[in-house]
């Protein structure tokens, strides 16, 4: 997705990719992980070179603050003081106090604006989603906030919701009453990829 936003000139000429994972990776690892499913059309090979060049790549740990104070570090160098900055944050919820917080500490912007986009369930249960609400109050202001959480953009569920509620035949019936059990099947061709404890908790299994 970036690389389409990059490839069509939708994202300011002067912006810097930084990536910050726990696995031990160089910039090269990650392109060649990704070169496959980036659909480069032919002409567009020097953009996408020119894209690569503008992404960078940080090893770090999730509460460790040295290693946001790092992540701060690279930023300012393949960048300047004077930049906004976003974090996207494709994380498990479990992480994201510790996350958060070492941003608000260490990484955010000196001068210009930064933004915190959380992706992902927001949360386990109601419990858990006003627990991280709160705690996402007391380190940011509300605009600076952004929450996704990807599942509610599913045409499947767009389209059962209309179906129920916008026919008054299906409104009365399709409740607890009247309904045993639902069957949901997920045909992938790949499995959950040692992500089973993820899902035991949060997603789509949930």
């Amino acid at each position: 997705t970036l690389w389409w936003l990059f490839r069509d000139r939708l994202v300011p000429e002067n912006t810097h990719f930084v990536g910050y994972a726990r696995s031990g990776l160089t910039i090269e690892q990650v392109r060649s992980k990704c070169d496959n499913y980036m659909k480069v059309a032919e002409g567009e090979e020097e953009r996408y070179d020119e894209f690569w060049s503008l992404n960078y790549y940080v090893k770090g740990s999730y509460d460790v603050r040295r290693d946001f104070e790092l992540l701060d570090q690279e930023i300012l160098k393949v960048g300047s003081a004077k930049a906004n900055r976003i974090f996207y944050l494709a994380l498990p919820p479990s992480v994201f106090a510790s996350v958060t917080s070492n941003v608000k500490g260490c990484c955010m912007a000196r001068s210009g604006w930064t933004r915190v986009i959380i992706e992902k369930p927001f949360g386990k249960d109601s419990a858990s989603s006003a627990t991280l609400s709160n705690h996402l109050a007391g380190l940011f202001k509300e605009e600076e906030i952004y929450r996704i959480d990807h599942y509610l953009g599913k045409e499947m569920v767009q389209n059962l919701m209309t179906l129920r509620f916008g026919n008054r035949i299906f409104g009365p019936t399709w409740n607890r009453d009247n309904i045993a059990s639902v069957l949901i099947s997920f045909k992938e061709p790949f499995g959950t990829q040692g992500r089973g404890g993820y899902f035991d908790e949060f997603g789509i299994i949930r």
